[in-house]
């Protein structure tokens, strides 16, 4: 990844490669609009849902990658899930949200990071639903729609609410004392996470995520300076060779030390 640097307006330094992946997101994001709404489902094998969508979309993000970046590698969620061989490689969720794609809800996320040594180095987090897209590059920060984000995450806007995924909720019931914020939950783990870095989160629980949920959302909310805890093995870095389709990594993210601190009780009751 070429250096970069943010200009003296804080808006993002694009060069040719990151408008070559502009232009690759913006024309699987259209079509996730187009098929909105509009396209059945289909249960895998691991019980979670995929659509024709789905594949389209990971298969063209896969073509467009290795034309942008020919040496690089790819482990994708509907592609191939072993970690790369390769020193630089991509980690892609082409539908963060399949559920809510499929049943009509409009809130998904193209989800994609670049890895070297096993870290995340390089991220966008593209909301079609909302025409929004997040970047981040490691130790230079995050930008919405090309806007500098201020750490950590801006104001607070006096937020009471923690997300939580679906499979998280068993702890609401786990302790003798009232969970400490109100809960929200958009069914997709990416944009869960994101919520704390943009203020609008105390904290996120997400117990079941993989390593394609959290690739881009990890990096951004690093550079928002935003704390996180694995609750089991840590997510990175990763190891080539490693098979993640049934590895998880149970989560807490905070927008600060004092709320991580806080939560923590609750995360953990996710293992």
């Amino acid at each position: 990844m070429p250096e970069l640097h943010p200009s003296p307006q804080n808006t993002f330094p694009v060069d040719h490669q990151w408008q070559a992946l502009f232009e690759l997101v913006d024309l699987v994001a259209d079509r996730q609009r187009e098929d909105f709404g509009q396209i059945s489902s289909a249960l895998k094998a691991d019980g979670s849902l995929v659509t024709a969508c789905d594949q389209w979309s990971d298969s063209t993000l896969a073509a467009g990658l290795a034309r942008i970046y020919p040496s690089d590698g790819l482990l994708s969620e509907e592609g191939s899930t072993v970690v790369p061989a390769e020193d630089f490689y991509w980690v892609v969720d082409p539908l963060d949200g399949t559920t809510n794609f499929s049943v009509g809800l409009p809130i998904w996320a193209i989800s994609m990071a670049r890895f070297a040594g096993g870290q995340p180095v390089a991220a966008i987090l593209d909301v079609p639903p909302l025409r929004q897209r997040f970047v981040a590059i490691k130790g230079k920060g995050v930008w919405r729609d090309g806007v500098s984000l201020a750490s950590p995450g801006g104001p607070r806007h006096g937020c009471s609410c923690a997300s939580l995924c679906t499979r998280s909720i068993k702890v609401l019931g786990s302790l003798k004392q009232p969970f400490p914020a109100k809960t929200r939950m958009l069914g997709v783990a990416s944009l869960n996470l994101l919520g704390v870095g943009l203020g609008t989160m105390l904290a996120a629980l997400e117990a079941t995520p993989k390593v394609w949920d959290i690739a881009a959302v990890w990096l951004m909310l690093q550079e928002l300076q935003c704390p996180l805890r694995s609750m089991a093995a840590p997510p990175f870095p990763l190891t080539k060779g490693s098979a993640e389709a049934d590895a998880s990594y149970p989560t807490l993210a905070a927008c600060n030390q004092e709320q991580l601190e806080r939560f923590m009780p609750w995360a953990n009751q996710l293992v």
